[in-house]
């Protein structure tokens, strides 16, 4: 699971998922990308199920890369609970996404194979995703 070694506090803001991407919205290493379309935030367990389903769907000889890493907690205060007593304890750890957000990048395949990646990924992930190749960027 990812999650990061260290933090330098144990409880955060959520962060912002307004605006679009700025960095990280064009596919650098591989032939193909995964792109985020739609915004919201990524659990590690939702990372590592899309990774799955991907090696799963690839053929040996292929690579892949994952472009986003869970840095923030989330925290969640226990069920039945009165209100008050501060923040909850961190529950698990979260990426969060704007539109135009390259998740996975792949290469070692055919463009078909690479549209039903796309499509078996595109279930796990809790926002609209779309395939993009190398040199595309999202026009938004």
């Amino acid at each position: 699971m990812l999650m990061p070694k260290r933090v330098k506090w144990r409880k955060t803001h959520l962060p912002s998922i307004k605006g679009v991407a700025t960095r990280g919205n064009f596919v650098a290493f591989g032939d193909y990308g995964i792109q985020a379309v739609g915004r919201g935030y990524l659990s590690a367990q939702t990372i590592e199920s899309a990774r799955v389903t991907m090696v799963r769907a690839l053929k040996k000889g292929s690579k892949i890369w994952i472009r986003v890493f869970p840095h923030h907690p989330w925290t969640k205060k226990p069920l039945e609970v009165r209100m008050g007593g501060g923040k909850g304890d961190p529950e698990k750890w979260i990426a969060h996404i704007k539109p135009g957000k390259v998740l996975f990048e792949f290469s070692g395949v055919d463009e078909e194979t690479a549209k039903e990646i796309a499509r078996l990924v595109g279930y796990k992930i809790p926002f609209e995703v779309r395939l993009i190749k190398r040199d595309e960027e999202m026009g938004v």
